[in-house]
């Protein structure tokens, strides 16, 4: 790929049929860090504006900023970093705004998740009524409260109701306080809740999934879990973490975030490979996940590929595909930066991204099509 740093007062991507303008305010003060990121992102002909943001936010009072000063329909969430020009964010907030004819967005709120099944049936009759009507392409775009654990029955009955759009999302975080995350609709932030925004665009795009890991030949069996609260208590019939541990080449005593990151689980839906991260070891000799696990999955033991290689290849792909894209939507898990800051690739990897006109959050899952997933990038590129 070939990769272009703006220069440093250049705040804007421009082509002829797609503008867009990123910022970003490290403005503890909620007020002025919307306007400081709204006089950055400003543009006429805005379309859709996407703003990611740290929880250090009072809620209220950064809704009603957001409506006031961003313009076009406004999307985002809180989150557990975000990635913007400088590559990997801590605190404060960023975003960009979308300018183009050729270009639509459409948000639908989903709250209460419980109540999701009815919710999606109505967002994909309207859906479906506006892709007859029109011969632009579609794609999605899922901001989702990442402490809900409502996931995988929400996106399975996003993408099984939409048909052909493809779909791509990321779950909300709070910089891994594990207590309160919020997706943000129309001057409110929510939690408990989901927005779905529909593109309608006649610009290029490609939908990608990037991960840095490989299955290996090491094979298990989840005898025993509870996928309501994404428990695994069995594998291959013996206690989940002991099991684990000697799978890996370990004992249970060394098990801890940083170990259970290198050796992710995968799961195998059709010709691709999709990670199951573990999230905590419960003292009772059980694994939690950051995904829900079935009684019954065959799952493989993931072997780790080169990151920063890994990511510049599949970035080269996309360009390749489709040229250079005037911007990167993108929901990277936070166990991927955290195991970047492990290994202390966090800086050129965060600048690999920049460079690579990525717009995003650090997640607490993403979401690809009908699946849910951890330790893994995904993304939608859209051509200029």
């Amino acid at each position: 790929m070939t990769l272009q740093t703006n220069l440093p007062d250049e705040k804007s991507s421009t082509s002829p049929r797609l503008k867009v303008r990123q910022g970003l305010s490290t403005n503890p003060d909620v007020h002025e860090a919307v306007r400081d990121l709204a006089a950055q992102i400003k543009q006429p002909n805005t379309q859709v504006s996407l703003i990611f943001f740290s929880d250090e936010y009072d809620p209220q009072q950064l809704g009603q900023a957001l409506k006031k000063y961003l313009p076009g329909p406004v999307i985002g969430c809180t989150t557990a970093g975000q990635l913007s020009e400088v590559g990997f964010q801590r605190g404060g907030m960023s975003g960009a705004s979308l300018a183009s004819d050729e270009l639509s967005a459409i948000p639908y709120l989903i709250h209460p998740l419980s109540s999701h099944a009815e919710q999606v049936t109505k967002i994909a009759k309207d859906v479906q009524e506006r892709l007859s009507l029109t011969e632009l392409s579609a794609f999605g775009f899922l901001l989702v409260d990442g402490l809900s654990m409502k996931e995988e029955p929400l996106i399975s009955a996003l993408y099984m109701a939409l048909g052909d759009v493809q779909i791509i999302g990321g779950s909300a975080g709070d910089s891994l306080k594990f207590k309160q995350t919020f997706v943000y609709f129309d001057g409110a932030l929510l939690n408990d809740a989901a927005v779905f925004t529909l593109f309608l665009t006649t610009l290029p795009f490609h939908i990608f999934k990037h991960q840095h890991f490989l299955p290996s030949s090491t094979r298990l069996v989840i005898t025993e879990a509870d996928p309501d609260k994404r428990l695994v208590k069995e594998i291959n019939g013996g206690p989940a973490a002991e099991v684990y541990a000697q799978l890996i080449g370990t004992t249970i005593d060394k098990l801890n975030s940083a170990v259970c990151s290198r050796h992710p689980l995968m799961l195998r839906i059709g010709n691709d490979y999709y990670v199951r991260a573990i999230s905590n070891i419960k003292p009772d000799g059980s694994l939690q996940f950051f995904c829900a696990i079935n009684t019954g999955l065959v799952l493989t033991i993931g072997q780790e590929n080169p990151a920063f290689e890994s990511l510049n290849r599949d970035l080269q792909k996309i360009e390749k595909e489709m040229g250079e894209p005037a911007v990167i939507i993108g929901c990277d898990c936070i166990l991927r930066r955290l195991e970047m800051e492990e290994q202390g690739i966090d800086d050129s990897i965060g600048k690999l991204l920049a460079k690579s006109k990525v717009v995003g959050f650090s997640t607490y899952g993403e979401q690809i099509n009908s699946v849910h997933v951890n330790q893994t990038f995904t993304g939608i590129a859209i051509a200029g």
